[in-house]
């Protein structure tokens, strides 16, 4: 939606395009601030100002309302170097992907923009030059829910042949609503690499005061620098406030609430290490050290694999097409990992089809376990493949891993049953939200 006629002149005869200070009298009220970026959801009779406390507010104008333009914006350009390499610092790429946290707040407008490469966004955290030498590139520009297999493939190949060119550490700004997911599928593809690959993201856009982006970039980028472990992590707020961070497992963390800054929590074990501001970093877990060798992306995903929550009343002929029609299945059931029984016999029907039917809770904290009552030991004989506490979105993209770098269902099973890249473990030293564990 664009602006409506009336206003469109008003602005154009103001001389007001954006990033200019505007000065805005509509309602008999005055406003004063920096012209925003129109969006489609804003009504056509809105313009959009970042005022002097940082936040953006929606002014409704009408044929009386007066606009007046006090600056003109600086001319914005691309920016695609980053500072020289200096001696005796540590390298690190960045691969950009898209997501909140690939936006930058212009400083000389206060106008927020999406990244017109990697660059710009190192250079909008100018800090990271100081600890690291860095070098940069876009390898997607999406939404992280736009994110494929296909995308996984090619992120996990490129992380690969930066590391493998002689970089200390990448670093993935992705996009937060399915992070967990990529970074659990570039854990099993990279397998024992060698040097920190960490994923970060933002909840909170740059426009906003409360904006995590610059914060996590410069969190994730402390751990790479002087973390001295290996593997693939998340990092992000381990607070509301701004002074503390976490590394997570790839494996084991998951985005459990839609906006705050600390959204993401490791499941069933401990944070990786927390991270504070000034750069210190504590561990909480037993890691891999750095080591020197090369990395190998096994790549290789099988995409006929389908994630099914189950629920009561869940009727067995709506989705049996779908099921025997791939060739995994990952059931995120109740409590241990229960079915309704009637679900049972299309369990059987897979499995004797060869198809791996794997069972997680949709509990998330504990573990499944189908020995306790008759549901469970019914599923267990139909052919049900339980895994420990593996989180759903894990035991999906290891399944489409297992099956496609294994030779048969029984050895993708048993791989499904091995902990690969910490997804399972024997310690209970889970963050319960209602601090019961287990």
């Amino acid at each position: 939606m664009s602006y409506a006629q009336f206003l469109s002149s008003k602005l154009e005869a103001a001389g007001a395009v954006e990033g200019c200070t505007l000065s805005v009298e509509a309602s008999g009220r005055s406003y004063r601030g920096i012209l925003m970026p129109h969006h489609e959801s804003s009504g056509e009779d809105v313009i959009i100002l970042k005022v002097k406390s940082g936040y953006n507010v929606g002014i409704r104008l009408d044929e009386s309302s007066t606009v007046k333009a006090e600056s003109r914006p600086a001319e914005r350009r691309a920016r695609e170097g980053l500072p020289g390499p200096r001696p005796g610092l540590k390298s690190i790429a960045l691969i950009g992907t898209g997501g909140t946290i690939a936006s930058y707040v212009d400083y000389r407008t206060g106008a927020v923009h999406p990244a017109l490469s990697t660059a710009d966004m190192v250079n909008a955290v100018p800090e990271i030059g100081e600890i690291a030498n860095l070098k940069a590139k876009v390898l997607f520009s999406i939404f992280s829910e736009n994110m494929t297999v296909s995308h996984w493939q090619k992120l996990a190949q490129a992380i690969s042949d930066e590391l493998n060119a002689g970089v200390d550490a990448v670093i993935v700004p992705h996009g937060t609503d399915t992070m967990g997911y990529t970074a659990a599928a570039i854990s099993f593809m990279l397998g024992d690499v060698p040097k920190p690959v960490v994923f970060v993201g933002a909840q909170r856009s740059s426009d906003r005061p409360s904006s995590d982006a610059s914060s996590n970039l410069m969190a994730a980028a402390r751990f790479c620098v002087s973390g001295g472990r290996a593997g693939v992590f998340v990092v992000m707020h381990d607070t509301e406030g701004d002074d503390s961070f976490a590394a997570h497992l790839g494996t084991r963390v998951r985005k459990m609430h839609t906006s705050r800054r600390d959204a993401f929590e490791s499941i069933n074990c401990l944070p990786a290490a927390h991270i504070g501001r000034n750069g210190g970093i504590e561990f909480k877990i037993e890691c891999r050290p750095v080591s020197e060798g090369r990395t190998a992306a096994r790549t290789a995903m099988c995409t006929e694999v389908v994630l099914l929550q189950f629920y009561p009343g869940m009727d067995p002929a709506l989705f049996r097409d779908v099921v025997m029609k791939s060739k995994g299945v990952v059931i995120a059931g109740s409590g241990l990992g229960h079915v309704n029984e009637n679900m049972v016999p299309l369990i059987r029907e897979a499995n004797d089809a060869g198809i791996v039917v794997v069972v997680t809770s949709q509990c998330l904290y504990g573990r499944t376990n189908l020995n306790v009552y008759d549901t469970g030991r019914d599923m267990l004989a139909a052919g049900a493949v339980t895994v420990l506490d593996m989180l759903p979105e894990t035991a999906y993209a290891k399944l489409m891993w297992a099956l496609a770098n294994t030779d048969s269902p029984e050895a993708a099973k048993e791989a499904m049953r091995t902990s690969l890249a910490g997804e399972t473990g024997d310690r209970r030293e889970e963050r319960c939200p209602t601090g019961l564990g287990t």
